[in-house]
């Protein structure tokens, strides 16, 4: 199969899985002991109010026809009004998207800044020093809580070092004197490209805590398979006759070994990438900062039938076109990978 005949069947096993997703979510918010309409018409309004409501929503039509109705706007890129705050849900979804995407992207860079390396030269001494302290830091990474993280990092940066902000994407001073604007909807990139360096300095600042405590997993997910995958490498026949033709251990390591076994490691980030879309839920709530996951928690609390829809259904696409740029990647990086 051609390169483009094999994107296109992803494609379409694309789709397949989207359909499925918002059937399942879809009727899953429709057998909730909750009636939608008096939850946008409001607490106090009357038997009419909402009944009125029902009709302009189309609540009072089959599920199949709701169904449909859903799938058409969705398709256009409607999603309906959020019960909660009344505005188009696509809208709020374009505010707050992309305040996560900078805290996931932040994540993911120091999961490869810092897990990467660590893993390859765990894995130049196995068993060594550095390959058990690595082993030991990626069991703690993936087994404390991230909240827990989150509070002792605000308790220590914050309260006794005054080094770093407590919560929020930017501070107020910055909002007042030297505002950002908002041009990709990420603090620190619209600060660049506006060339606001007090701006971009502060939320930078704002930004290092939430995103430390996000990438824990990946650093400690990125530097074991790091390790594992470049522990196989280190067999093979070619890396023995690097070494017999003289070449530093350096040059072994990072030019010959790391590329070829940097395939199953951009895989797992890849997942990790699209999984930290959940995983931020909690991190977004601790420090209050305005992404996807404080978005939607708010909506879980009010019961906002169409957000809970419609972030389950973004999530799913970004989830879904991650996992295929990571299989083209992978097949580009590998070319023994086929894409099935």
């Amino acid at each position: 199969m051609t390169g483009i005949s094999i994107v296109l069947r992803r494609l379409g096993m694309t789709l397949v899985v989207i359909v499925c997703v918002s059937i399942i979510t879809f009727m899953a918010t429709r057998i909730l002991p909750t009636d939608p309409a008096a939850l946008y018409a409001g607490p106090r309004a009357s038997a009419e109010k909402i009944e009125s409501v029902r009709q302009q929503l189309g609540l009072d039509n089959s599920l199949v026809s709701q169904y449909f109705s859903f799938a058409g706007d969705a398709l256009r890129g409607d999603f309906g009004v959020s019960f909660r705050t009344r505005q188009p849900i696509s809208s709020d979804i374009k505010r707050f998207l992309p305040a996560t995407l900078e805290l996931i992207f932040a994540a993911m860079i120091l999961a490869m800044l810092i897990g990467i390396p660590l893993g390859v030269v765990a894995a130049a001494k196995p068993k060594g020093f550095v390959d058990q302290l690595t082993r030991l830091m990626a069991i703690s990474m993936a087994s404390v809580p991230s909240f827990w993280v989150a509070m002792i990092l605000q308790l220590v940066f914050f309260k006794w070092l005054n080094w770093l902000p407590l919560s929020g994407q930017v501070s107020i001073e910055t909002t007042l004197f030297s505002p950002i604007v908002p041009i990709t909807g990420m603090g620190t990139l619209d600060a660049l490209l506006g060339r606001n360096w007090v701006g971009f300095r502060d939320a930078l600042r704002h930004l290092v805590l939430p995103a430390l405590t996000l990438s824990l997993y990946p650093v400690g997910l990125a530097m074991r398979m790091t390790r594992s995958s470049m522990g196989a490498v280190m067999q093979e026949r070619y890396i023995t006759t690097a070494r017999a033709m003289g070449l530093s251990e350096l040059q072994i390591l990072f030019k010959f070994a790391l590329k070829n076994a940097l395939s199953p490691v951009l895989t797992v980030l890849g997942l990790t990438f699209a999984f930290s879309l959940t995983g931020a839920v909690l991190v977004e709530v601790i420090f209050d900062w305005p992404g996807i996951g404080a978005y939607v928690t708010a909506a879980i609390l009010a019961v906002d039938f169409p957000v809970i829809m419609a972030v389950t259904l973004v999530g799913t696409v970004i989830y879904i076109l991650v996992n295929l740029l990571v299989d083209l990647a992978q097949a580009t990086l590998d070319p023994r990978v086929k894409l099935g």
